[in-house]
């Protein structure tokens, strides 16, 4: 069962398709999603929406689960309230992604085409990696880190719970991205990014410092 039925929950499904092409594994049940973004019985690539995480409660022992929303406060909120139903989640690997064996991935993470890992990295649960990226040596991403397409990740660096690194952002060896910081597309990172705060540019500068627990605001 696939969390989420917009772009990034199409883009899994893609995914799981391409997983199955190679090896039958995985039956797509259909798509839990938010009320008011579609109605129970509305059909996405040809599977329904069976309606909101309330439809887990009684079924959490009998699927698993994977959350596709690309936002990670969005992610976080889904991911907590489908634990809460006993939800058990599983991750997905593009067959086309190349992972040496000694990356460790935490559940429900979601490895696109075309990415790229080398030695020692550790995914936390409900990680991101989208198409394209590449991420090198003793890498550390947090629980809910998303990386959008084309990010790179040099050596050593370490990716904060909940961050958010936009379209080709570079990170260079031995930084931190704060928890829940925003990387802008684009940017090159080449100092600690703070926590709760954004950064954008060629060096990355912070333009935005928002408070702590801005992610755990209602309706985020």
């Amino acid at each position: 069962v696939l969390i989420g039925a917009g772009g990034q929950g199409r883009e899994l499904f893609d995914l799981l398709a391409d997983l199955n092409a190679v090896a039958p594994r995985y039956e797509v049940l259909g798509w839990l999603v938010e009320p008011g973004f579609a109605a129970r019985g509305t059909r996405v690539r040809e599977r329904p929406v069976l309606g909101d995480l309330d439809w887990l409660a009684g079924r959490a022992d009998a699927v698993q689960v994977i959350c596709a929303v690309g936002a990670p406060e969005q992610r976080r909120r889904l991911v907590e309230r489908a634990r809460r139903h006993g939800a058990t989640f599983c991750s997905a690997v593009h067959p086309q992604a190349v992972l040496t064996p000694t990356v460790t991935l935490e559940a429900g993470v979601l490895i696109a085409a075309g990415a790229v890992l080398t030695d020692a990295i550790r995914l936390g649960a409900h990680a991101i990696v989208n198409c394209g990226c590449t991420i090198a040596h003793d890498v550390v991403c947090e629980p809910f880190a998303t990386l959008s397409p084309g990010v790179h990740v040099a050596g050593g660096a370490v990716l904060g719970e909940g961050c958010f690194l936009g379209t080709g952002a570079s990170v260079v060896p031995r930084v931190r991205v704060g928890e829940w910081a925003v990387v802008g597309a684009g940017c090159a990172v080449v100092a600690d990014v703070p926590p709760n705060t954004t950064v954008v540019g060629v060096p990355g500068r912070v333009i935005t410092q928002r408070a702590a627990g801005w992610h755990l605001a209602a309706g985020a």
